[in-house]
């Protein structure tokens, strides 16, 4: 018998039907169930062939145990070596390199360190940032979004270099990222199942979350030249991230998809979220990704870095799958199977990445909070932005 172990948030109908599915389908010689975890011994025999992750994002504990279950061969989907070490904006650094158009985007210095850290800390930052320059090459408005983050968190429409401090004055800790919004024509949020399977989805992401206006069932949405284009970059980016279960966003502007959001390994597929025909989907898929991935033959996995990157000295990967393996790198020589699409990159976007467990937050109206930076208070355990060398240009105190 070989078990399937569900790890989940707050969401309820997706890990429902997926462990409804597994054990309709495994007849009692694969079974589904929700993981129970406690202390986790560094030595501890592995207890599921197979695990679907879907929260260990935002909890740290789940996360190491996941890695600790994959170093005794438990196949976890997504892979908590590649999603921790994973970031959007090196995702949108390496989109151009295969092919896939993105918005203009710019990593900013954090406005706040945690104690401990001084201006001597940070001597190698710019001072002044020139916050000019960054806005002259992304445009206004823009999208202030953090460099790692995910479900419309922290998220902010910026209409004005004003605005823009103001924002970024109140993000703390948080490394952003600012990128060039676009006007689109059409939006999309595509599922990617197994780096293959696609499911493109009409998307509205200035409708609220649970008003169930947000997705529309239209499989003729794209014209066909289009949704083939985007299928194409789905699987691409999928296949190079190495994530089996992803979602891809796309902007579109003059028959162009902008590639803005992809890096969202646990996918919101609540029913009352998606809807009837995507909640459905989703679910089969991914147990159609389940019952294959425990039929693999798999490679005995290694778990040192320059062994997972680099393809000349290993052909092995951790947890991975063989398409895992052959698709996460990028091997130097020219090779029929590892040939990319070429598509224009230039900028546009909005984000709305959507993970199971998170909440949303945007809006299209402009910002009105008060441009003067918040002096810091007595006692404070961050060090503020004002002390250290990517303050502002100008200040507007």
């Amino acid at each position: 018998m070989k078990r399937v172990g569900i790890l989940a948030g707050r969401e309820k109908t997706f890990p429902d039907a997926l462990i409804k599915a597994v054990n309709d389908r495994g007849k009692g010689e694969i079974v589904a169930d929700f993981i129970t975890l406690g202390g986790i011994r560094h030595d501890a025999p592995p207890r599921y062939d197979l695990v679907i992750d879907r929260i260990s994002h935002e909890v740290p504990f789940y996360r190491a145990t996941l890695k600790r279950m994959a170093l005794e061969g438990t196949i976890i989907i997504n892979n908590p070596f590649w999603w921790s070490a994973d970031d959007k904006f090196f995702n949108y650094s390496l989109a151009p390199k295969l092919g896939v158009a993105v918005p203009k985007t710019v990593l900013i210095p954090q406005k706040d360190y945690m104690a401990g850290i001084s201006s001597e800390s940070l001597r190698n930052l710019e001072f002044p940032l020139n916050w000019q320059e960054i806005v002259d090459y992304v445009g206004l408005p823009a999208i202030l979004k953090p460099f790692d983050g995910g479900g419309w968190k922290n998220v902010s429409r910026v209409n004005s270099i004003e605005e823009l401090w103001s924002e970024y004055d109140s993000t703390g800790q948080l490394c952003m990222t600012l990128q060039q919004f676009i006007d689109f024509d059409q939006f999309v949020r595509c599922y990617c199942v197994g780096q293959q399977e696609v499911m493109i989805m009409a998307y509205d992401p200035r409708k609220p979350y649970l008003s169930g206006e947000q997705y529309i069932h239209d499989p003729n949405y794209l014209e066909p030249k289009l949704a083939e284009r985007v299928k194409k970059d789905v699987r691409t980016l999928c296949t190079a991230l190495g994530y089996d279960l992803n979602t891809v966003e796309f902007a579109i502007k003059d028959g162009i998809p902008y590639a803005i959001d992809f890096m969202n390994p646990a996918p919101d597929a609540e029913l009352a979220s998606v809807g009837e025909f995507y909640h459905n989907w989703i679910t089969g898929a991914v147990t159609d990704l389940i019952f294959r991935r425990l039929t693999e033959t798999r490679e005995r996995p290694r778990y040192r870095w320059d062994a997972i990157l680099n393809p000349e000295t290993s052909q092995t990967s951790a947890v991975a799958s063989s398409t895992e393996q052959q698709g996460r790198t990028i091997v130097p020589r020219p090779s029929a199977s590892s040939a990319k699409g070429k598509s224009a990159a230039a900028g546009a976007t909005v984000e709305s990445g959507s993970s199971s467990d998170t909440k949303t937050r945007i809006t299209d109206e402009p910002v009105t909070r008060a441009t003067r930076r918040p002096k810091s208070e007595a006692g404070s355990k961050t060090t503020s932005r004002k002390s250290t060398p990517s303050a502002r240009t100008k200040s507007p105190l």
